[in-house]
C-alpha cells in the first residue's frame, strides 16, 4: 500500500516538474493557498489513515471546505486590500506541522 502511495507522489513530482505550467504572479496567492490546502488535506488523511478513523467522506468534504474557505478568504482579502489570505496560510500552516509531528510520533513508535 505505501509503496503505491509512494511511487504515485514521486510520479506525480516528476510530471509536475515536467509540464511547462507557469501561473501569472497575480493567482500566487491562491496557489499558495490552494497548495497548503491539498498538503493539510492529505497529511490530515494519512494520519486518519493511520490511527485507522480514515473515512472518505469527511477526508473529500474537508478538502472541498478547505479549498472553498481559502479561496473565499483571498478573494475577501483582495476585494477589502488586506491580507487575509495570510490568515488561511498560518493556520494550514501550523495544521500541517501538527500532522506531521504527529505522523512522524507514529512511525517512531512503531519502528521500535
Amino acid at each position: 500500500m505505501w509503496l503505491v502511495v509512494v511511487f504515485c507522489m514521486i510520479l506525480g513530482i516528476v510530471i509536475g516538474f515536467q509540464l511547462p505550467l507557469f501561473i501569472p504572479l497575480v493567482y500566487a496567492k491562491y496557489m499558495s493557498i490552494a497548495i497548503l490546502a491539498v498538503l493539510d488535506s492529505v497529511f490530515g488523511g494519512i494520519r486518519a489513515y493511520m490511527e485507522n478513523v480514515f473515512d472518505t467522506t469527511i477526508f473529500v468534504t474537508g478538502f472541498i471546505t478547505n479549498a472553498l474557505l481559502a479561496a473565499g478568504l483571498a478573494y475577501l482579502g483582495d476585494r477589502l486590500g488586506v491580507e487575509l489570505y495570510l490568515a488561511a496560510v498560518v493556520a494550514f500552516g501550523v495544521r500541517l506541522f501538527q500532522n506531521l509531528a504527529i505522523l512522524r510520533r507514529y512511525l517512531l513508535k512503531k519502528s521500535y
